[in-house]
């Protein structure tokens, strides 16, 4: 019993010595001599445990093995990329194989050591800085900031940086902290601001607003037109005004004359209508395609022509005064031919191409056509057949010339 106490007490004597003399045993394990173990250096692996002999180390396998530090631990087998992942450095005895999982990932090993994949970097937090940056070399460290050092933004790369310090003319209303950097404030103003050189904006001060208003910044002037500027200027503005009212007069001039070439078939029309009423004593109304009611082929031919200085019915060469057969004839035969015809006969009549589009809008436009023109002055047979001749129409000449009617051409 009293060779183990004073075994105890040379061990303890011999660790308080070293102790001393600034000699600590970082292996914190000891033979049963006292001895402190030793530890394996990079490169090597524990081989046998430290206790009756100091620690027994055995270098690692190049391509195998590695140990990356210093430590009683056996070396770890080298990690395997994973696929598709290429490899920046193989595997040597100090260091672990290093793979290419791109920025903000790392390799994360598995249990075993021998495979892996590439995972996220971990973000040091707000009041903590990057000790050892996301890498090949593993995840991100992290370590709170020291005094005088703050961060406050979660990053997987930047470190704690120092604190700002307030210049003689402001006063520090509240000091740096791990989280947030020191906050200023002018003497003479009482405006919160950033010190110099901090990343926050800093307020200006009174006089140096005055200044800033006084003096503008080089360049900030605003341009000065020269008279030769200004007289170009107001040519295209001249220029622009022109087309303009170039575009809105040929817009008006177009919608007036489509309001004219209206008014014009519109009063056609009416002048045909009313001059079919006249002279129909019965007649049958029919809807035509534009809205006007035209009177049907079945109208009566037997009153007199307006204007007319002479008994009509006593002037037996007057179209209007044909016997009602007779003018069916004449109407049937016009309409055998192609739809030419009673166009070209109005137009030898003397008729005008909008109002012969006037009759053309009616059910019947060649009885609207004898009808109309019957009721002008001069509407004899004659005339009619020399119409007749011009568009190359003798069946219909050789109907109204007929001997069985006993009708003068004349």
């Amino acid at each position: 019993m009293k060779g183990a106490m004073a075994a105890l007490q040379l061990c303890l004597c011999i660790l308080a010595v070293k102790v001393a003399f600034g000699k600590v045993c970082t292996s914190e394990q000891f033979t049963k001599t006292g001895e402190c173990c030793s530890m394996c250096a990079a490169g090597t692996g524990l081989a046998k445990s430290c206790g009756q002999e100091d620690t027994k180390c055995q270098p690692c396998q190049d391509g195998v093995s590695f140990s990356d530090s210093e430590n009683l631990s056996a070396c770890r087998p080298c990690t395997r990329c994973p696929t598709g992942i290429p490899e920046l450095a193989r595997c040597t005895p100090t260091q672990d194989t290093h793979c290419d999982c791109g920025e903000h990932f790392f390799l994360l090993r598995d249990d075993n050591g021998t495979s892996g994949l590439c995972a996220f970097c971990s973000l040091c937090g707000d009041g903590s800085g990057v000790v050892r940056a996301c890498g090949p070399l593993g995840n991100t460290v992290c370590e709170r900031c020291k005094p005088g050092t703050y961060s406050k933004e979660r990053s997987d790369r930047k470190p704690c940086v120092p604190c700002s310090s307030c210049s003689d003319d402001e006063v520090e209303i509240r000091p740096c902290q791990p989280d947030f950097d020191t906050v200023c404030m002018v003497k003479d103003l009482n405006i919160l601001f950033r010190p110099t050189g901090s990343e926050y904006p800093r307020w200006p001060t009174l006089n140096e607003e005055t200044e800033n208003r006084s003096s503008p910044a080089p360049g900030s002037e605003s341009p000065r037109l020269t008279p030769q500027d200004q007289g170009a200027n107001n040519n295209n503005i001249l220029v622009y005004v022109s087309v303009l009212a170039a575009v809105v007069l040929g817009l008006l001039l177009y919608v007036a004359y489509k309001c004219w070439k209206s008014c014009q078939q519109k009063q056609a029309l009416v002048k045909a209508r009313v001059g079919e009423l006249n002279n129909a004593g019965e007649g049958e109304k029919l809807h035509s395609d534009s809205g006007v009611f035209l009177d049907s082929h079945c109208l009566q031919e037997s009153q007199p022509s307006k204007g007319s200085k002479r008994d009509s019915k006593q002037d037996t060469r007057l179209f209007v005064n044909l016997p009602p057969h007779r003018k069916d004839e004449v109407e049937g035969l016009l309409t055998e031919g192609d739809n030419r015809s009673w166009r070209q006969l109005a137009a030898a009549l003397g008729y005008e191409e909008d109002r012969v589009d006037v009759f053309g809008r009616g059910q019947d436009p060649i009885h609207t056509l004898l009808t109309d023109w019957a009721q002008q002055e001069g509407s004899t047979l004659g005339l009619l057949c020399s119409a007749l001749a011009r568009i190359e129409r003798p069946d219909i000449i050789s109907a109204l010339t007929a001997s069985s009617q006993g009708v003068s051409v004349v």
